[in-house]
């Protein structure tokens, strides 16, 4: 499981950014990928998973 801060989340359109807290990679997450609901900055623990344009960040949970 990864930690990391919310850098983006739009919740009209239901996707946002995860900046990665070792790597600072930034990964894309989509609404569907949520368990708990996020705003930006805020500190979340997620895995990542192999989407169409590259790794996604699912089962993000408030950290």
């Amino acid at each position: 499981m990864n930690k990391g801060t919310v850098k983006f989340f739009n919740d009209s359109k239901g996707f946002g950014f995860i900046t990665d807290e070792e790597s600072n990679k930034e990964y894309f997450v989509h609404a569907n990928g949520l368990v708990d609901e996020i705003r930006e900055n805020d500190e979340v623990t997620f895995d990542l998973e192999e989407g169409r344009k590259g790794l996604n960040a699912v089962n993000v949970k408030q950290a």
